[in-house]
């Protein structure tokens, strides 16, 4: 076998289980892994520096598809279930050993880097991957070690990204062709049959939300972080489409990291060493941070260019709706280095409601913290999905449920220990429509968003007017700087009070229906913070 570039000393690709390579490429820069792109066609150099290239099939993740290895170590610990799906370790062993024969005679690319930015929980990766391209995603999402440390840095966990292999689901006992699977005891993660590359990203948060909070104590969280400069640090959770990225992204702000972050006794810190951003609709004036990112070392998914150019038109969405966009951390001007902070003073909950009921910022006590983290809402907008021809709700325990291995109620109650034991504030923010549903409202203006965040860091919100929201008993500010006062009340932004009562009531009913699952596990507390439908509100 021939190996290329900057090779771990200690540790080869046989003990990965990989034989008779034809070529591995080691630890190649993302100048030298954009030129393998294209010299393979497979990808396109966009003026802004960036590579382009197409995920194929899928370009986005198959949960159906996700599988969890049941052993002695899973077995009574895992949340087994639709999110958890068990697989045996000989379908595992199988797997992999087909794998193994069909790379033989091909050329892969290791990169070696590692997961979470706090000493203390640093965790080794090796991703052996078909594509440069995929390597490159590795390199941006992953921390990296330095030049020194790649020659002796020895992986813990393994992915084996073959995306051109497919499985025979009659033979494999897998459901289609594509597949990932995480195996805890070996400390590996096999991803076949698609090329999408959030697949080894979230494998391996799946994998911290099992290991940092069953074996070390630490709450892991799906969420964004940053840190201000007098040290305070601040916590967004969100699903994918509700400003995460985008809020946690502050030109006044430090950026910790914008999407997996660890809570332990003494500091936040991010997982990752990169962004991997929303591309759909990306522009200069609404997100200079991000649309600045894009530069060389950038990768870009699933976009199209503008006729005849190579300019990325990131406003279409024929190709998916989830376009997408990787970048080191670096590539944020001021991203914090090392990219950790202390406990947090606000927790900002996301969510985009597409049926103009929430307020746009609202205090949570913290049973209502509690209830709003175990629901995780969100809605689907029509034309995102197909299917989807009016606004959906969304759920996802702890907004992640489809990355979480434990039981929800396991990270809810270590939200909620924190919270309490560090007297952090809460605030749920709705991104999504006023004055009307999606259709007839509007979308909450980014600058008025931004507003009422910066408010509430800097204290400006502590001692203003609040009113109870009739249904949902949140805490609504009747006055807020940068920010009309009309829009804080949502009922006030409607033309009938009628309509938003039935809406109200309505989405009240699905939050509590839903909640329903959890309830036998919950406190008295927790409960109280659902919200209370009624027929009139006045």
């Amino acid at each position: 076998m021939q190996n290329v570039g900057i090779q771990n000393e200690k540790v080869d690709l046989a003990s990965c289980g990989l034989k008779n390579i034809e070529k591995a490429y080691w630890n190649l820069s993302p100048a030298e892994l954009t030129q393998h792109a294209l010299d393979q066609n497979e990808g396109v150099l966009a003026d802004s520096g960036a590579l382009v290239i197409d995920t194929g099939k899928f370009t986005g993740r198959a949960p159906k598809d996700k599988y969890t290895v049941k052993d002695s170590k899973t077995e009574n610990s895992v949340d087994w279930g639709d999110v958890n799906i068990p697989i045996s370790p000989e379908v595992f062993d199988n797997l992999h050993a087909k794998m193994v024969d069909y790379l033989a005679g091909k050329t892969v690319y290791v990169r070696d880097g590692y997961v979470c930015a706090h000493p203390d929980y640093q965790m080794n990766l090796r991703v052996i991957a078909e594509k440069p391209w995929q390597s490159m995603f590795a390199y941006n999402m992953f921390l990296r070690h330095t030049e020194e440390a790649l020659k002796t840095a020895v992986p813990e966990w393994t992915v084996l990204c073959v995306s051109d292999f497919k499985a025979d689901p009659a033979i494999d006992g897998t459901r289609a062709e594509n597949f990932a699977i995480v195996n805890f005891t070996k400390k590996m993660i096999i991803i076949g049959g698609t090329a999408y590359t959030g697949e080894i990203k979230k494998g391996i948060f799946s994998v911290l939300n099992y290991v940092l909070p069953h074996d070390k104590g630490v709450l892991s969280m799906h969420c964004s972080a940053n840190i201000g400069k007098d040290g305070d640090t601040a916590i967004f959770f969100g699903l994918s489409g509700t400003g995460k990225t985008t809020l946690s992204a502050d030109p006044n702000r430090g950026l910790i990291g914008d999407d997996e972050h660890g809570w332990s006794d003494t500091s936040v810190f991010n997982f990752e060493g990169g962004c991997y951003a929303k591309a759909i609709d990306l522009s200069a004036e609404k997100e200079p941070q991000i649309y600045g990112a894009i530069r060389p070392g950038a990768l870009i998914e699933n976009t199209t260019f503008f006729p005849g150019t190579n300019t990325v038109n990131f406003a279409d969405g024929s190709r998916t709706e989830n376009t997408r966009v990787s970048y080191p951390l670096t590539h944020i001007d001021n991203c914090v280095e090392p990219s950790y902070g202390g406990i947090p003073k606000n927790i900002f909950f996301l969510t985009a409601d597409a049926f103009g009921v929430l307020p746009p910022i609202s205090r949570l006590t913290p049973g209502q913290a509690m209830f709003h983290f175990i629901s995780g809402y969100t809605a689907k907008v029509a034309g995102t999905e197909a299917g989807i021809t009016e606004p959906k709700t969304t759920f996802s325990a702890c907004f992640g449920a489809v990355f979480l291995p434990l039981h929800p109620t396991k990270y809810a109650e270590m939200l909620g220990e924190k919270m309490r034991k560090h007297e952090v504030k809460v605030w749920l923010i709705n991104t999504g429509w006023t004055g009307g549903p999606y259709g007839i409202g509007n979308r909450m203006k980014l600058s008025y968003t931004r507003a009422m965040i910066t408010a509430a860091l800097n204290g400006e919100l502590d001692n203003v007017e609040y009113k109870n929201h009739v249904v949902f008993g949140l805490a609504m500010p009747t006055t807020c700087p940068n920010v009309p006062t009309e829009v804080l009340s949502p009922r006030n932004s409607w033309a009938s009070k009628e309509n938003y009562d039935q809406k109200a009531n309505e989405l009240a009913e699905a939050f509590n229906k839903n909640f329903s699952k959890y309830a036998d596990k919950a406190n008295a507390e927790i409960l109280a913070g659902a919200p209370k439908p009624a027929v009139n509100h006045g």
